[in-house]
């Protein structure tokens, strides 16, 4: 093969669509690899192009005309298939149509259960680019951004004839479609997380009620047997939260942390079965390999872990990840050692399914209700978004004509050779036979039982589900799917902790330790001289959240012992924010050895990030009185000094700390022996009078109008912001930067109007991080209310920023009246920070 030198204005004349101009690539293209212009094939024909790992054979289970365009699909607890088409999606290069009401919801039904559907309904119809479903609560959730929707058929036709808003929140209308909350699922923690999403909710007494949810992940989650959530990104195959997300909202000082956002695999390795130079990057020397296939996942979407019971016992628990650019699925095994999951590839230089067809688009992989796994493939030429287009893509999608056809779509069933009969499990109306199936082989089947369980919301299985998950010859994910359904149902006491703390199985008896009330807390305080490290993690978890003198001295004494543990230790600081200094010195006064020291040296760190001058003082204070122990003195200092990174990301570069005023020269100081770590302690403070210090700053006082202006703002913030900037303003990992000393809030206002009333989209650096996300517009706010919520965040958290005046920011928006698009960083400039804080 040959490469092909075509200048781009010869392949696409004079074109106008939009490229993303600030990253497009070079203007002068190479089109490498001379390959024909692949012809679209029918399903029986791409059904030939697939090569499957030994064991498996694929079958088709829907196609066009019954499905077009399909980018998710969930299965009811009748077997039903609700498929969501994506049919606005680039339907030409500039994605023209995406503003047009041509989105629908399909439910498909196999009426004779030979396995391929053979009727299908349009459910939801005519709405605006749908990216997401979930089966649930006697309908469906369906993401249409902005809203989450919930959509019930109660009248038996197919069809939803009543909607129901769940969330307002979910992505913005007309935003990014590769960049916004998708994939909900209901966890075994009956919660319903989404990726890209920072809210979970969960179903009570018949109302959603919120909570913290995700805020990771690019397209697509799923679980694990024990309700650990996997999700990826384009660029990075699989990543998981080793700890349940919501208990690091309590601390949201823990940043970079390493039991969230982890990632499981880190070979980036693809091997796809045929040449695959259409692809954003291929001008980059880097990207693809001499033989045209691409080296590294560039488009990694929608995997899952496989649970189901039809294969194979190896098979279960790897993930099957998609990797739609270069039309495979990878298979990856994954292993797990104190809480810790690696993965490495499933077989060598090869996938679990390649396509030579380059219209194969695999973009979410389903446990089934058979045991099998569902292919959802989009089956297209164009899968790149407009707004990311390079002009080396343009070229080579123009030159191997794949622009078209648009208008169909497969869904692909894998299922095991050898003559095993698959079919799907029935799941029964009655409460008993639920519970019976808590227990079932099939990942699937367990989760279904249980959801149904928990939305009836009826206690009088209460009895039963105790007894299966205090058996101790049940299966051990059948006792675990009963324990969270008793908690479901709000059915969880210290009698049933007190018994599954002590199940055979660790992951059993991690779940109680999650679950413990309060007044288990003499039963979960046992538990720290437990053997696994695994439960004795979610022992300090729950430990550190109780806020009672007993579970922090049961903590010390767990940190004593294994504080250099760093998944154990970061789940003890979850729930210890404000008491910092309280169990440095319970630990200080327990050991001094290495364990203790990490934990030590991991507190003040934290004292270190929350830039409070009080409680900066009070650790400082103990780090003196501390005298001869010298180890845990010297542990304490460094976490002082340090930028207050507790987590993986410890070496990165991060914002200047911010000086500290305190109102003397602190005593400490004179106690604490003279060396480099004090040194650097001492640069992080000033008081009247301290040698080089710079002038104090003089803050003006807000006048009553003021005053009143930022007390309407903190209505405003406290309704529309803190779901993802937290009241707290520190922000919420993967959804919404901090706004605690940001230089953004800080600085000129001028930006922040414009943020405000018009968006922020893409790559902004606060606080020496950068955030890849999308700020929504919120113009239905007035000026008031935009002057007062801006005053409010520069005056909060210890800010001493000027207020923002309504004309001021009327004048900003009258600048940007013809203005129909966000803004982006590079175009607003970071501003100068015009204060320092007190």
């Amino acid at each position: 093969m040959k490469a092909l030198a075509l200048p781009l204005a010869l392949l696409l004349g004079a074109a106008a669509f939009a490229l993303n101009k600030g990253n497009a690539g070079p203007d002068e293209v190479e089109i490498k690899f001379d390959l024909p212009p692949p012809k679209p094939l029918s399903p029986a024909e791409e059904l030939a192009t697939f090569r499957l790992e030994k064991g498996f054979r694929i079958e088709l289970v829907a196609s066009e005309p019954m499905i077009e365009t399909p980018v998710a699909i969930s299965f009811d607890d009748q077997g039903r298939m609700f498929v969501v088409e994506m049919r606005g999606y680039m339907r030409d290069l500039t994605g023209s149509t995406e503003k047009e009401p041509s989105g629908r919801v399909s439910l498909l039904t196999d009426t004779d259960g030979d396995g391929r559907m053979d009727r299908a309904t349009p459910f939801v119809d005519q709405v605006v680019m749908p990216r997401s479903v979930l089966a649930v609560n006697g309908g469906a959730l369906i993401a249409v951004p902005p809203e989450l929707i919930l959509c019930r058929d109660t009248r038996g036709t197919g069809r939803a004839d009543s909607r129901t808003v769940v969330a307002s929140d979910f992505g913005t209308a007309g935003g990014q479609p590769e960049h916004m909350a998708n994939t909900p699922v209901w966890a075994l923690d009956n919660t319903v997380y989404a990726a890209g999403y920072g809210t979970g909710l969960r179903l009570k007494a018949g109302a959603w009620q919120r909570g913290p949810g995700l805020g990771r992940g690019q397209w697509g989650l799923c679980q694990d047997d024990f309700g650990r959530l996997f999700f990826n990104y384009n660029s990075d195959l699989l990543r998981a939260d080793l700890l349940p997300a919501p208990a690091y909202a309590r601390n949201p000082l823990l940043r970079n942390a390493a039991g969230l956002n982890h990632q499981v695999m880190i070979d980036q390795t693809v091997y796809p079965s045929h040449p695959t130079p259409g692809v954003n990057r291929g001008y980059d020397p880097k990207t693809l390999r001499a033989d045209g296939t691409l080296a590294k996942a560039t488009a990694t979407c929608g995997a899952a872990i496989y649970r189901g019971d039809a294969y194979p016992a190896d098979y279960r628990g790897n993930a099957f990840v998609p990797e739609p650019s270069v039309n495979l699925i990878k298979r990856l095994l994954l292993t797990e050692q104190d809480g810790v999951i690696k993965a490495t590839d499933g077989a060598k230089n090869r996938e679990f399914l390649t396509s030579t067809d380059e219209r194969f688009r695999p973009v979410q992989v389903v446990n089934g209700p058979d045991g099998c796994l569902y292919v959802v493939d989009m089956y297209r030429g164009v899968v790149q978004h407009s707004a990311f287009l390079t002009h080396y893509l343009v070229a080579n999608i123009k030159a191997r004509q794949l622009e078209q056809p648009v208008n169909q779509g497969r869904i692909w069933r894998i299922v095991p050779e050898g003559g095993r009969k698959v079919g799907r499990t029935t799941i029964p109306a009655d409460a008993a036979g639920r519970v019976k199936l808590l227990a079932h082989a099939d990942g699937w089947v367990r989760d279904t039982a249980q959801r149904l369980l928990v939305e009836t919301g009826d206690t009088a299985v209460g009895p039963a589900l105790r007894t299966l998950a205090t058996d101790a010859q049940a299966p051990a994910l059948g006792r675990l799917h009963a324990l969270w359904t008793l908690d479901g149902l709000g059915l969880v006491d210290a009698a049933l902790i007190r018994a599954t703390l002590r199940d055979a199985h660790p992951q059993v008896r991690a779940a109680a330790a999650r679950l413990a009330p309060p007044d288990a807390l003499p039963d979960l305080a046992t538990l720290t001289q437990e053997k696994d490290q695994l439960v004795l993690t979610h022992v300090a978890m729950r430990l550190s959240a109780m806020n009672q003198p007993a579970a922090d001295a049961a903590l010390a004494d767990l940190l004593t012992r294994h504080g250099d543990a760093a998944l154990l230790r970061e789940a003890a600081l979850t729930g210890i924010r404000g008491r910092e200094t309280a169990l440095a010195k319970a630990i200080a006064s327990r050991a001094a050895d290495a364990p203790a020291q990490a934990a030590l040296e991991s507190l003040a760190t934290l004292i270190a990030a929350a830039n409070k001058a009080g409680p900066f003082e009070e650790m400082l204070a103990l780090a003196a009185s501390l005298g001869a122990n010298r180890d845990a003195q010297a542990a304490l200092l460094r976490g002082l000094a340090s930028d207050g990174n507790t987590g993986k990301g410890k070496n990165a570069k991060a914002a200047a700390p911010k000086l500290l005023w305190l109102a003397k020269e602190p005593a400490a100081l004179a106690a604490l022996p003279n060396q480099k770590m004090l040194a650097a302690v001492t640069a992080r403070l000033a008081w009247p009078g301290k040698p080089g210090a710079p002038a104090q700053p003089k803050v003006a006082a807000l006048s009553p109008a003021q005053t009143a202006l930022a007390a309407k703002g903190k209505v405003t913030f406290d309704t529309l912001c803190a779901a993802c900037h937290q009241p707290h303003g520190f922000g919420l990992d993967g959804l919404a930067p901090p706004l605690v000393d940001s230089d953004w809030v800080l600085g000129k206002p001028d930006a922040l109007v414009r943020i405000v009333a018009q968006g922020l989209g893409g790559p902004v650096k606060v606080s020496g991080r950068t955030w890849d996300l999308t700020m929504p517009p919120l113009p239905q706010l007035s000026d008031e209310d935009i002057a007062g919520v801006l005053t409010y965040i520069r005056r909060e958290w210890e800010h001493t920023a000027s207020p923002v005046d309504p004309k001021f920011v009327h004048d900003i928006r009258a600048q940007d009246a013809g203005r129909t698009h966000g803004w982006t960083a590079d175009e607003l400039r970071p501003p100068t920070r015009i204060t320092t804080k007190k």
